[in-house]
């Protein structure tokens, strides 16, 4: 949740449902970045955002199976 917030730059409050069904459409980093930060200058930066958000998305998996273990 954490990381979520920092991406977003907001509590995500009732987009936690809506984002986890993220995962399966074409959502486009600049969707979920913080519309008060630039966009990342370096494909890597943008990368890893993406990494980062591929993971907390599978952690709000509504199925606990399909989420990261420990």
């Amino acid at each position: 949740m954490v990381a979520l917030e920092t991406i977003m730059g907001m509590h995500p409050g009732e987009l936690v449902t809506s984002l986890s069904s993220l995962s399966t459409q074409n959502t486009t980093l600049s969707d979920i970045l913080d519309s008060r930060l630039s966009y990342p200058r370096h494909k890597r930066i943008a990368n890893d955002i993406a990494l980062i958000m591929s993971l907390v998305l599978k952690c709000l998996h509504s199925n606990p199976q399909f989420r990261p273990s420990m």
